[in-house]
């Protein structure tokens, strides 16, 4: 077989650009301590929400020892003109520990403007619905949630419905003013921090 001087250039060439990519052109320790700075701030950012929700809404302490794990998003932001979408990350905690860090994200089109942001929680209450949770590539609230609203002095209701859902979501801390608004439609999944 016959090589031609460029396809033997081009391998040469291809060899070199291989061999320069073997060393990575980044600090790996500094990548490490930027990723655990961030999840330490995300793991803060949560100990600040539950001791506020806590402390606002003493029943869902209650809520919160019952549960196989607890997702918090402690901020939303969504801004909508027609379109609109918002974002937000935070922590699962199993047992008070962080398992997994986790972004949302939705978006969606219609009758819809303003901006606001405000605090979540998805309360599993089962290990069933935890490790579909925890399993799926990415996850997003369907009926099978029991969704409540807290505002004011309001307290949480174990009526009959929120105690037997799979998962209950709680979101609370609103501010901002935005028409069309729902937690419906969020998609959860798995990051790196």
């Amino acid at each position: 077989m016959v090589f031609k001087k460029s396809m033997l250039l081009a391998i040469a060439l291809g060899s070199l650009v291989l061999s320069g990519c073997s060393q990575p052109s980044f600090n790996t320790d500094a990548l490490r301590n930027a990723v655990t700075e961030d999840a330490e701030k995300i793991d803060a950012r949560v100990d600040v929400t539950l001791n506020q929700l806590y402390a606002q809404y003493p029943n869902v302490r209650d809520l919160s020892s019952r549960a196989a794990g607890i997702l918090v998003i402690p901020l939303v932001t969504e801004a909508g003109f027609f379109w609109g979408g918002g974002y937000g990350r935070g922590a699962l905690r199993v047992n008070g520990q962080t398992q997994d860090y986790y972004s949302t994200a939705s978006a969606g089109y219609g009758f819809q403007f303003g901006a606001q942001q405000y605090s979540h929680a998805l309360f599993f209450m089962t290990e069933q619905s935890l490790e579909d949770f925890r399993m799926s590539p990415g996850w997003a609230l369907s009926g099978d949630a029991e969704y409540t609203l807290l505002s004011g002095g309001e307290s949480l209701r174990a009526e009959t419905t929120t105690a037997l859902a799979p998962v209950i979501a709680v979101v609370f801390g609103q501010s901002g003013l935005k028409f069309g608004v729902s937690i419906e439609g969020q998609k959860y999944t798995r990051i790196i921090p």
